[in-house]
């Protein structure tokens, strides 16, 4: 389990019970003492708890929407099967960029075991999932370090990525439109997703179907400058002829029961 879907659950908890203890979280994740309390700092400077001696009480953050943890975690099960859709892709000895979000992290994590290459990322989570395997070498963008996805953002991390060449990309995405484009609501991510794009040989949009059709505040790039876009089947199929009717490849995942 990733750290953030370990503290999105956390979270969920707490909304739901209002104290949670370290002892039991640690038994119930199967992690330290040390680990949940490093969790719980997280969720305390993001508003989300108060800790308190031997666990946390649940607090009122400030803008943070009700709701949003149980949201991510119900997107979990689509985002784990574009994720593997993704990583089925991959041929050894390529240089992969991974970007920002829990998909593409996700994607790391689904290579498979015997994967041999380089990996660019954007996000420490997504490093952390490929820096203990042999055979894969790991770089992670410059720039500062951005609180709660632990993304690198800023012209360091622009610039980073205009040293390299990738055999694919995967990136993400706040909205995927036929006419608008791929689009982004966190401005400071564009340059460094446009940054990418003109490096890669191949880019994959990793972007679940809630936000097909959807269009956001800052504009990526258009749908002709990437390779395919990977959702999962529970997005809504005239969306996805929409998208198809442009001339782009979508890649549309199965869900688990799918596979059974």
């Amino acid at each position: 389990m990733l750290p953030e879907e370990r503290r999105l659950r956390i979270a969920a908890q707490l909304r739901r019970d209002t104290r949670v203890r370290v002892e039991d979280l640690a038994v119930r994740y199967s992690v330290s003492g040390e680990t949940i309390r490093r969790d719980l700092q997280v969720l305390e400077e993001r508003g989300i708890l108060r800790r308190v001696y031997g666990g946390a009480v649940a607090q009122e953050a400030r803008g943070w929407e009700p709701g949003a943890d149980d949201r991510a975690i119900a997107r979990l099960d689509p985002k784990r099967a574009i994720a593997a859709a993704a990583a089925a892709l991959v041929e050894p000895g390529e240089t992969l960029v991974f970007d920002v979000g829990t998909t593409v992290a996700e994607t790391a994590r689904a290579l498979p075991a015997t994967f041999s290459g380089r990996a660019l990322c954007v996000t420490l989570p997504a490093a952390a999932e490929l820096a203990g395997r042999e055979g894969v070498e790991v770089h992670v963008a410059g720039g500062p370090v951005r609180r709660g996805d632990l993304a690198c953002v800023g012209a360091g991390t622009e610039k980073f990525f205009e040293r390299f060449f990738a055999d694919r990309a995967f990136v993400a995405a706040s909205g995927v439109h036929a006419k608008a484009g791929v689009t982004g609501e966190h401005l400071e991510e564009i340059p460094v997703r446009q940054a990418i794009l003109a490096q890669a040989a191949s880019v994959y949009v990793l972007a679940d179907g809630a936000k097909l059709g959807r269009i956001a505040v800052g504009r990526v790039c258009p749908l002709s400058a990437v390779t395919a876009v990977v959702t999962d089947s529970g997005a809504d199929p005239e969306a996805i002829r929409a998208l198809e009717a442009t001339g782009i490849r979508v890649i549309v995942a199965p869900s688990g029961s799918e596979l059974e």
